[in-house]
């Protein structure tokens, strides 16, 4: 056989694969990235529910700190007489305000991120 008579050869080496798009973008991705109105109401309201999440935080802690004068005159108010009240006061400031101290922290980075993930699933389109 000469070489115009042969047939051709193909070799196949997997099943072919769809003609790939360009990643689609979720209609809020891109009124932010427009810097529509739309947009810039989406970043709006991501901004105020931080605010919001920071104000509740910031609430918690001033009256946590509003509240200890309070406590600290109570053994003094209980007893009558003018003790110095100097181990309650210590154990109140060394031990008791660290653990609220610390859940109000934590719930404020767990709600924070909360709000972050909604707003990239509002972005993403889920």
């Amino acid at each position: 056989m000469s070489a115009e008579q042969r047939p051709r050869r193909e070799v196949v080496t997997g099943v072919p694969r769809a003609a790939r798009r360009a990643p689609g973008h979720a209609p809020a991705r891109s009124e932010i990235s427009e810097q529509t109105t739309l947009g810039a109401t989406y970043v709006r309201s991501l901004m105020r529910s931080q605010l919001r999440t920071a104000l509740r935080a910031l609430g918690t802690l001033a009256l946590l700190v509003g509240t200890l004068p309070l406590l600290f005159a109570l053994p003094t108010a209980l007893d009558g007489s003018s003790p110095s009240p100097e181990p309650f006061v210590w154990s109140v400031l060394g031990v008791a305000v660290y653990p609220v101290l610390w859940l109000t922290a934590r719930r404020y980075v767990r709600r924070a991120e909360r709000n972050e993930e909604d707003f990239t699933r509002l972005l993403e389109g889920r």
